[in-house]
């Protein structure tokens, strides 16, 4: 173990994992007499308070992917990597508004139910396959992964025993108790993220201005990478192909947020367990402004390591401890773990169980979110339709398991990956346009058909591989690039997403000859009316953000 680790750094990390799972066991506790039911386990027995929902919706998205991946994007390419948090506020706005009044009058326990509802059953299979086969191969597998390289860096535990151990965290608590564990857990572990987030972002700032503080830290990081602060990166700029310049405020990063927010089970699993629509709406709220300042603590580090590992003088003020595990070009993702070695004894501690909180959060999460898609919309769809409250929540348990043991195998084999999280958005991105297409015409153009909507989700897949895979200039080993030039991936999701939706329109215009599917969704006057709360909040976030864009422009 790594010696820089003392005796009171393991203490304040042992007390948050006896409080986490301590709290999580409590919570997952059975009421005499009373055996959980599906929607105890599923859905949190439907209760949960805005504030609630708001921290378990940051734990949920801030994992491993954001510490370790987005700080390593900070220190390759800088700010601009800020885009996805900020746009991702807007994003929950407009879910809030427009998709939330819709999910929770249907009374959905899952993401697929709703396409069973408004298209048929044979498509709700279809994307839980999608959707399982995604979280267990790349989210689950990549949270571990960045998780294990984190412990591997910071206390030398080798990276197999790591994966090993953060599995197993999750499994104690989220296995038993369900949403509700993980909900009320992630509580915790968002004042954990955020205080040992700051903690960090604190130091490195500090260290850069040399004692000087965290004001001029910001200065002198600006000062000596300016480049490392433009929000919208042009042609000449060698990260563009990950961030395409004002493509990612108008193209496929909307996307992204838009699926990711949206449409995706274990983001929008605790908006469905609000005691009311008013309160999930507060909720998601509450999310998209602690999203204004998670670049803060997530970026900022990485722009700071990056500025200290190019800085001689400030570099040798670190010591050796300063060339050890140090970032490079190649290996970005190591940003954030090596800042947090020079963190003083205690505060360390405070740092590491915000990282382990990031990871173990998204990883119950995560875990949650399949057994339930498996459970309710597999299990109970084509295998044991009559199946009663004890047996679905025993399948969710052992799906759950199933899935972690699964992802923990495949973790490792992501060694090697520079920029993590790029890697996820990418790989991400091959599946969730043509779901987006599915989602946004089956909500909002009555239209729409079922065999339309199946045509466009079995063809986004192609169409997107044939843009990766044409636009990187070869197919077979002829050039493609007299068909279309480079495509960004980013440009790549957007474009797909628009061809897919070509493919419904076309299918359902063919097949319904111009008029509305028996199923289309009836949006009814005043659906969509908010709160003066929710409508003031959201114009403030708004006002912040385009201040933020004018700035940095």
């Amino acid at each position: 173990m790594n010696s820089s680790f003392e005796f009171l750094d393991y203490l304040i990390f042992g007390v948050y994992a006896l409080v986490i799972l301590g709290v999580g066991l409590w919570v997952s506790r059975t009421k005499e007499g009373k055996e959980k039911s599906a929607e105890d386990y599923f859905l949190a027995s439907k209760s949960l308070p805005w504030w609630a929902i708001g921290a378990s919706l940051i734990a949920a998205n801030i994992s491993a992917e954001q510490f370790i991946g987005m700080s390593g994007s900070g220190f390759a390419l800088g700010l601009a990597i800020a885009s996805y948090e900020w746009m991702a506020a807007i994003t929950l706005i407009i879910v809030g508004k427009f998709f939330l009044p819709i999910f929770i009058e249907k009374g959905l326990y899952t993401i697929p139910e709703f396409v069973e509802k408004r298209f048929s059953a044979n498509l709700k299979t279809i994307l839980a396959v999608f959707w399982i086969s995604l979280y267990v191969f790349v989210n689950l597998a990549s949270v571990m992964y960045l998780g294990g390289l984190a412990l591997e860096t910071i206390i030398g535990v080798d990276m197999i025993y790591a994966v090993i151990g953060l599995a197993l965290f999750a499994a104690a608590y989220s296995l038993y108790g369900g949403l509700s564990a993980v909900a009320w857990t992630d509580i915790i572990q968002v004042v954990f993220l955020v205080l040992g987030g700051l903690v960090t972002t604190y130091l490195a700032l500090n260290t850069v201005s040399q004692g000087q503080g965290v004001v001029e830290g910001l200065k002198h990081i600006y000062n000596a990478a300016p480049d490392r602060f433009e929000m919208i990166l042009d042609k000449s700029n060698p990260e563009y192909k990950n961030l395409p310049g004002i493509g990612v405020l108008v193209g496929g990063l909307w996307v992204a947020n838009l699926y990711y927010w949206g449409f995706n089970q274990y983001i929008i699993q605790r908006t469905l367990a609000a005691k009311s629509l008013k309160e999930s709406q507060k909720g998601i709220l509450f999310a998209a402004v602690l999203k204004l300042i998670i670049p803060l603590i997530v970026v900022i580090p990485g722009i700071a390591a990056y500025v200290i590992v190019n800085d001689p003088e400030i570099l040798a003020s670190l010591g050796e401890s300063g060339m050890l595990n140090m970032p490079t070009d190649g290996k970005a993702d190591k940003a954030y773990p090596w800042l947090m070695q020079f963190l003083p004894v205690g505060l360390k501690g405070v740092a590491f169980a915000a990282l382990a909180a990031a990871i173990v959060s998204s990883l119950a999460s995560m875990l949650n979110s399949t057994s339930t898609i498996f459970t309710m919309d597999i299990y109970k769809q084509l295998i044991n339709k009559n199946a009663n409250d004890k047996q679905t929540v025993k399948v969710g348990r052992i799906s759950a398991a199933i899935a972690l043991i699964i992802g923990a195998t495949m973790a490792p084999l992501l060694g090697g990956i520079d920029q993590a999280f790029q890697f996820i958005q990418e790989y991400t991105g091959i599946v969730s346009p043509g779901i987006l297409a599915v989602f946004l015409l089956g909500l909002f153009w009555k239209k729409t058909t079922n065999k339309a909507a199946i045509w466009g989700a079995l063809s986004s897949i192609p169409i997107a591989m044939f843009l990766k895979v044409g636009s990187k200039g070869w197919v077979d080993g002829t050039s493609m690039k007299v068909f279309f030039p480079e495509l960004p991936w980013m440009d790549q999701m957007g474009l797909t997403a628009l061809l897919t939706m070509a493919v419904i329109i076309i299918v359902s215009l063919k097949e319904n000859k111009g008029a509305e599917d028996e199923k289309g969704i009836d949006l009814s006057k005043g659906i969509f009316k908010t709160s003066p709360t929710f409508n003031i909040g959201a114009f403030a976030t708004l006002i912040i953000l385009t201040v933020i864009y004018s700035l940095l422009w």
